[in-house]
């Protein structure tokens, strides 16, 4: 029809035939045919036997040509020739390339190929021409082609039909995790790392001993990459995810140490370098940051490296960190880098992403195919080799009749008639005895036939064995990876450094409690709560930090090392830290600027902070409070949740209004009284029900009225048991207990009601606690002295008296700060008891804590 068309049209000649067809679909169909030609037969290994094609065709072109590890080197551009004319019909270029690195070292885990002359080198010099080199196969090499005789890999025909070639090669090493392997197809790409024979037979090994095996427990046999250059991997994290997805990013890095010249200066030594890391490139390109001045502190750059193998030299400035250099080079220079796995490979002609588990699985469904198919061969031979000498041993038990027949016959034609029909022999049989030399009549050669048939048979017996029982087959497959294990395995050259991100830092800190100090400059530390003993009521007490004159311990926090901490600073924002990220110091040290550990801003200061157990617990999370005041009296009540995910820098947590701060917050569940108290000895009691829920960017509402201008809020308790008592302390150190039910409830908002009578003599009031007979008391005053009492020496009084003095104080000095601390089982020091009305103290002095 088309024809007729054209010819009507006079558009083409009737004799030719142009068939119309959619551009679309023929670039469709096109596109496909190649990507998945590249796919199939270019740029995956097969996961079977870790190989691309022109891999294997090297490999098996090597052994064609007769070039094993024990025979002489030959010419590369003969190697190359042998699989360009036989079996890989693209450019010169890609076989030797292929097999250049094939022979390299740094490129290779195990080199397959060992070549002779200029293959190259780490800095990225190209390989002599292959006119040049010579190169032979590697004794590991010739494991993965072992057996490759004995009927135990499907062959098909090469591009020119003319000779067979192995579809797969029946290696005894698992390759694909040995080597590794690279390539970008259509579409798709492969990345994959290379590992430890060693290793990767022990767990090879321990899946055929359990195919059940979780991942985690091969990961105990398989550390991780093993990379030819050796150097360091930097966190385990991307190992794991490698391990378990087949996607992973593997931080690599090179080995460095910090040396000592004789001149006193310090020099990091580079002794190997990451993975597929192009020397002089990082050289150079580290030369140049240099230059630009983004990095400092570098004097010179030498390359020492020679035969005996790497070494960098960066020599440091004499003012320069070392520390802060390498650091420098691992974050701006190719001496840190990443290795991103992706491990695609063909399974049965198809790309798929695999798991270690999967891997190994395929290497070990193929090395049992090859057992099997190797067995059913030597099987076969061993039977047409029995069939034979069953043949001679009939001829032998009939030797004269045999030779008289054979003298009788005509042609050898005849004779091999006349022994088929007159011995009861098979043709291949009569032909074998035909084919018999004398030599073979002899007495010896008799008796050496027949054992020789014994042993067969009991060869046979065994190999039939072997055929039926699953069992027996993965046994020899694992005395074959001893075996190559025993040849070929070796020592790790990668070395596995967890880094910090990796850990779960609480599984390495004990769950003690802990005390934590943060001054009134914002220098904070964590001391173990053992640390400080318990005193009689009015002792000196004990030194507890040593601090700047200027500055003084500001809060003292009580928590568990794994607790979560939510601080507060004064212009209304919450960080968020866990407990034993605060550095440890003695009970004497200064600690560490919290500036140095959270991103607080200079000018805010740490006013409260809230001890937090769990922040993933959703019902946690909703079904507590965050109450918060200001010290202008303003309160809020926001749910946990609302802080559950705090960053890096901080979150808004209250509005802060102009002139006012951020004073107290505390964990609440919902139902708890608040009791603010005003410096001025006034406190208000109201429910906490009294406060809705609102934003984290809401101010509050009004809580309590100041009694005056200067008056202000000292703090807040939120009071949630009959056992508690409001503990309230003044300036100069007095201080007592009293019963929540003497202050009445009221609204919020008012002015309260007297909670201390404020003299002279007492200072103004300075702190609100809640506490009970099961909790000590901690103060500490502004010039560093701490004391530690038992609430359960102070007796519960009225709410109008001045109190009893808790610690005794020099003239200028004054309280800072309070809390309470949960009851340790300890020795209380002695110290003499007073009388809780009278004013002075006769408290004991600990001599050793006073010392300076």
């Amino acid at each position: 029809m088309a024809e007729e068309t054209e010819n009507e049209n006079n558009l083409v000649p009737a004799n030719d035939r142009i068939i119309p067809i959619n551009i679309e679909d023929q670039m469709k169909s096109a596109y496909i045919d190649y990507s998945m030609s590249v796919i199939v037969s270019r740029a995956l290994p097969d996961a079977r036997d870790g190989m691309k094609p022109v891999h294997r065709r090297v490999l098996y072109g090597m052994l064609d040509l007769g070039v094993t590890s024990g025979k002489p080197y030959k010419k590369s551009a003969r190697i190359v020739g042998d699989v360009l004319g036989k079996y890989h019909p693209h450019g010169d270029s890609s076989v030797y390339d292929a097999m250049v690195r094939l022979a390299q070292d740094w490129s290779m885990r195990y080199p397959l190929v060992d070549g002779q002359g200029n293959y190259g080198s780490v800095d990225g010099d190209p390989p002599a021409a292959m006119r040049y080199t010579e190169a032979r196969l590697k004794k590991i090499a010739e494991e993965i082609l072992s057996d490759i005789n004995k009927d135990t890999v499907d062959f098909q025909l090469n591009f020119d039909d003319s000779l067979q070639e192995p579809t797969v090669l029946p290696t005894r090493i698992p390759n694909l995790l040995v080597n590794g392997a690279s390539g970008i197809a259509v579409g798709m790409a492969t990345n994959m790392a290379p590992h430890n024979l060693s290793e990767v037979i022990d767990g090879t090994v321990a899946y055929i001993d359990n195919r059940e095996i979780e991942i985690s427990e091969l990961m105990q046999h398989i550390k991780g990459p093993d990379f030819p250059t050796g150097g360091i991997i930097y966190g385990y994290n991307g190992v794991k995810d490698a391990f378990e997805t087949g996607r992973g990013r593997v931080v690599m890095r090179g080995k460095a140490e910090i040396e000592t010249l004789k001149n006193g200066r310090e020099c990091i030594i580079v002794t190997e370098i990451p993975y597929q890391v192009n020397k002089a490139n990082m050289i150079e390109r580290t030369a140049e940051l240099v230059n630009e001045k983004k990095i400092e502190g570098i004097a010179t750059i030498r390359d020492e490296s020679d035969r005996e193998g790497f070494r960098i030299v960066y020599e440091i400035k004499r003012e320069a960190n070392a520390n802060v250099v390498l650091n420098n080079l691992y974050k701006y220079t190719a001496l840190q880098t990443s290795f991103s796995v992706n491990n695609i490979a063909l399974v049965k002609g198809r790309p798929m992403l695999l798991n270690l588990k999967d891997m190994i699985h395929e290497f070990v469904e193929h090395r049992h195919e090859v057992v099997i198919r190797r067995t059913k061969f030597e099987l076969a031979e061993a039977e047409k080799r029995a069939h034979i000498l069953e043949g001679y041993l009939i001829a032998l038990d009939h030797l004269d009749e045999v030779i008289k027949l054979i003298r009788a016959s005509d042609t050898p034609e005849d004779a091999r008639l006349g022994l088929m029909e007159q011995f009861g022999l098979s043709d291949i049989q009569a032909r074998a005895i035909l084919d018999m030399t004398l030599r073979r009549l002899t007495g010896l050669e008799r008796d050496k036939i027949k054992e020789e048939y014994a042993e067969l048979m009991k060869t046979i017996e065994y190999l039939r064995e072997v055929l039926a029982d699953e069992g027996l087959r993965m046994k020899i497959i694992k005395e074959e990876l001893a075996e190559v294990k025993e040849k070929f395995g070796d020592e790790r050259r990668s070395v596995i450094v967890h880094s910090a991100e990796d850990m779960r830092m609480e599984d390495f800190i004990d769950d003690e409690e802990i005390v934590i100090t943060i001054s009134h400059n914002s220098y904070v530390k964590r001391t173990p709560l053992t640390e400080y003993r318990r005193q009689g009521r009015g002792g000196k007490g004990a030194i507890g930090s040593s601090t700047r004159e200027e500055d003084f311990t500001e809060h003292i926090i009580t928590a568990s090392a794994h607790n979560y901490l939510l601080l507060f600073t004064d212009k209304g924002h919450c960080f968020w830290l866990r407990a034993f990220e605060i550095p440890e110091g003695s009970r004497t040290s200064r600690g560490r600027a919290l500036q140095n550990i959270i991103n607080v801003p200079k000018e805010e200061k740490i006013k409260a902070f809230i001890k937090i157990i769990n922040l993933k617990d959703q019902e946690y999370l909703e079904n507590n409070f965050i109450i918060m005041c200001t010290k202008k009296g303003t309160i809020k009540k926001t749910s946990l949740e609302a802080y559950s995910r705090p960053r890096a820098n901080g979150i808004n947590a209250i509005n802060i209004n102009e002139g006012d701060e951020l004073l107290e917050a505390c964990l609440t569940t919902g139902g708890s009284e608040i009791v603010m108290a005003l410096r001025s000895g006034r406190a208000i009691r109201f429910n906490e029900a009294n406060v809705r829920p609102m934003g984290r960017t809401a101010t509050g509402v009004r809580g309590i009225t100041l009694a005056s201008e200067k008056d202000e809020v000292v703090g807040m308790i939120a009071v949630d048991s009959s056992d508690t008592t409001v503990l309230v302390v003044s300036e100069k150190g007095y201080g007592k207990r009293t019963d929540v039910e003497d202050y009445r409830v009221t609204n919020r908002g008012g002015k309260g009601v007297k909670t201390i009578n404020v003299t002279d003599k007492t200072g103004e009031l300075v702190a609100i606690k809640g506490v009970t007979d099961a909790d000590d008391l901690m103060m500490i005053n502004k010039s560093g002295i701490v004391i530690r009492i038992g609430v359960e020496t102070l007796r519960v009084m009225g709410r109008a008296t001045q109190g009893v003095r808790l610690i005794t104080l020099k003239d200028t000095d004054a309280i800072a700060s309070i809390t309470k601390v949960a009851r340790e089982e300890e020795e209380v020091e002695e110290g003499l008891e007073i009388n809780t009305d009278n004013d002075e103290s006769n408290g004991s002095t600990d001599t050793d804590d006073n010392e300076q």
